[in-house]
């Protein structure tokens, strides 16, 4: 009768933890590889090297995801695909602001590296969303390099940059490829969307590899 009673107890604490805490995250954007299309990688510095959320700083390919959620204080990391194409992430969300911080299942190892960093503006107030884990205002703004950050104007951009490496009405590309230490490549890339004249949305990421 005590084990019957335990097992009852057990279930209706499962059924009473929230139905967010269990759901799925929405994943990033799959990264548009027309993107790359003609965009020959002309940035001879260094690019996404550095990322901030607010005073929190970190690096690409040397922050873990872990370090992140536990400096936020919120967020749940989730995984999706298999070998070459699995990903984890943690996803933010604020006002009309969606953040994902990334690790490529490859290349950003055990330690779940950050390989990648999304953030887009959309049109409808992502408060009234569950998926995503509200990220306190303190973690803003988000800035790439230093330098990047949504809201700047497409000569701001251009002007802290650098001329990209591909440029269209509502985007631009920045490209980078080197040669590292020990024979290994590096390929850094910044995907910027606009929308009058203003960048509402951002991807920059960085691998390394021999």
């Amino acid at each position: 009768m005590i084990r019957t009673k335990t097992r009852v107890w057990l279930l209706l604490l499962l059924f009473a933890i929230p139905a967010n805490d269990c759901s799925a995250q929405t994943a990033p954007p799959p990264l548009d590889e027309h993107a790359f299309e003609r965009a020959p990688p002309t940035v001879v510095k260094g690019l996404a090297t550095r990322f901030s959320l607010g005073a929190f700083a970190g690096r690409f390919e040397e922050t873990r995801l872990g370090e992140v959620r536990d400096a936020v204080g919120q967020g749940t990391i989730q995984h999706q695909g298999d070998a070459g194409d699995s990903i984890y992430w943690l996803c933010y969300r604020r006002a009309k602001d969606r953040l994902w911080v990334v690790s490529s299942g490859e290349m950003g190892g055990p330690d779940h590296l950050v390989t990648e960093i999304v953030e887009e503006l959309t049109e409808k107030d992502g408060r009234t969303s569950t998926d995503c884990a509200i990220i306190p205002d303190k973690f803003s703004p988000v800035v790439v390099d230093d330098k990047l950050h949504l809201g700047m104007s497409r000569q701001e951009v251009i002007t802290a940059l650098g001329p990209p490496s591909k440029s269209e009405a509502a985007q631009m590309v920045y490209s980078h490829e080197g040669k590292l230490a020990h024979g290994f490549d590096e390929t850094a890339w910044l995907i910027l969307g606009f929308r009058e004249d203003k960048l509402v949305s951002m991807r920059g990421g960085k691998t390394t590899t021999n």
